[in-house]
């Protein structure tokens, strides 16, 4: 089978019904980035930031996965799929797909602060006083800005030995997500799907300026003629 790598960003989850914080009336709105999504901002406020992540989780599991993560999971039956997802959902697992790479951590885990690399399943809310097991507060199991992408290294390696790259909403403007797709091997096709493309079509990149189910779809029939 030839590799898929997918790397998606808030786009595809839009769909269902995530908003995104970039977008006007998106899910920051109203909250000061630096108060909710940095590790300085935890420590002056943490109860604010647990509060802003519980109301995440619970917005999660209003909304079910899209056509475009449905068609990513149907692929493994003709590639070996690799998702590498900014999104800190879990729309990629519950629409069926096997082989992902959260980038920016997970909504539904959490971790103490004590310890980065030591995970514990979140299905509820978060408050402050809830201990892990060492007696550490517990957080998020979230990447701040500011903080490192203990993900990316993998994210390079599997971007490198791609056989075909998909890039699904995303704005390409974050990094180090951002700079992914620079590590694809020179001619490897990649399709870059979103309505408001920040490239255009040249060479090996095909550009589909398209929401994520009807780009997924459209990529789909371009690798399958």
């Amino acid at each position: 089978m030839q590799k898929l790598v997918v790397l998606t960003g808030a786009g595809i989850s839009a769909e269902s019904g995530i908003r995104t914080f970039r977008d006007s009336g998106g899910l920051w709105e109203g909250y000061d980035v630096n108060q909710v999504a940095t590790p300085e901002g935890f420590v002056a406020n943490p109860a604010l930031v647990l509060n802003f992540y519980n109301e995440r989780r619970r917005q999660l599991s209003e909304v079910v996965p899209n056509e475009a993560h449905r068609l990513l999971a149907q692929l493994e039956k003709r590639y070996n799929v690799v998702i590498i997802t900014q999104n800190v959902d879990d729309l990629h697992e519950r629409a069926g797909s096997h082989h992902i790479i959260h980038l920016h951590g997970e909504l539904l885990k959490s971790r103490g602060v004590d310890d980065p690399e030591t995970t514990y399943p979140c299905l509820g809310d978060i408050h402050l006083g809830d201990k892990s097991p060492t007696g550490a507060q517990l957080r998020p199991h979230i990447v701040w800005f500011g903080e490192e992408v203990p993900m990316l290294d993998k994210a390079i390696e599997e971007v490198y030995t791609a056989d075909i790259l998909m890039v699904i909403g995303t704005s390409l403007q974050v990094y180090p997500a951002a700079g992914l797709m620079g590590y694809a091997k020179e001619g490897t096709p990649i399709f870059y799907i979103d309505p408001n493309p920040s490239l255009h079509s040249e060479g090996s990149l095909t550009v589909i300026a398209q929401k994520a189910s009807v780009g997924v779809a459209k990529a789909i029939q371009l690798m399958n003629p």
